[in-house]
């Protein structure tokens, strides 16, 4: 499947019934998802090999990488409405995707998702409540050796510092996210936030 063939069908998923802003639940873009999951697939990442997604939301990253070979997809999240979601999303193009409702702060989740070759995520940019991203970086550090995640552009220096010791931060891909009026507090139709795509590796 090429990256063009890959981004329209994610564009054909549907998206959070009733995004929680506390959760920062924002789909992620088919353009974007199809970058992350396309860079991993070149890398040798994906196909065939067991990937999970932290904080899947409504299964668009999970379901990409199920359609690029992967040879099992988990996806947790916290919220089951978006669970149900994610299933249909799954199943409308044809894929097998293990949705577990979990919270990644709970340790107890290792143990359901060991092994795990490849981990893919675009966790909280902790907009809403400050480092909400590391217990999705300490989750995906525990339960596989290499991890794919988008983070807020600039990011990088405070990543590499929160994982020294434990990962590498080994390549940086620029994108955009782009972003569509969701919530009350936001004052603006659509704008464009630059992110990066950070692929680490476990010590």
């Amino acid at each position: 499947m090429r990256l063009k063939q890959l981004e329209m069908a994610l564009q054909r998923l549907a998206g959070f019934p009733r995004p929680r802003a506390s959760l920062e639940q924002y789909q992620t873009p088919a353009p974007l998802a199809a970058r992350l999951l396309y860079h991993a697939h070149s890398k040798g990442d994906i196909r065939e090999k067991i990937v999970c997604d932290l904080g899947s939301g409504t299964g668009t990253i999970a379901t990409g990488a199920a359609l690029l070979g992967a040879r099992q997809v988990k996806g947790v999240e916290i919220d089951p409405a978006a669970v149900a979601v994610a299933s249909e999303n799954a199943a409308l193009l044809g894929t097998r995707v293990e949705f577990i409702v979990a919270d990644v702060r709970d340790e107890s989740i290792t143990e359901r998702l060991i092994p795990c070759d490849t981990v893919i995520m675009n966790p909280p940019f902790g907009a809403q409540k400050a480092h909400a991203d590391r217990p999705f970086i300490d989750c995906a550090i525990r339960i596989a050796p290499v991890t794919y995640g988008i983070f807020n552009a600039g990011s990088t220096p405070f990543i590499e510092a929160y994982v020294a010791g434990r990962a590498t931060i080994d390549e940086r891909v620029g994108g955009t996210f782009p972003l569509r009026r969701t919530f009350a507090f936001h004052t603006k139709d659509f704008r464009e936030i630059r992110v990066e795509i950070l692929r680490l590796v476990r010590n």
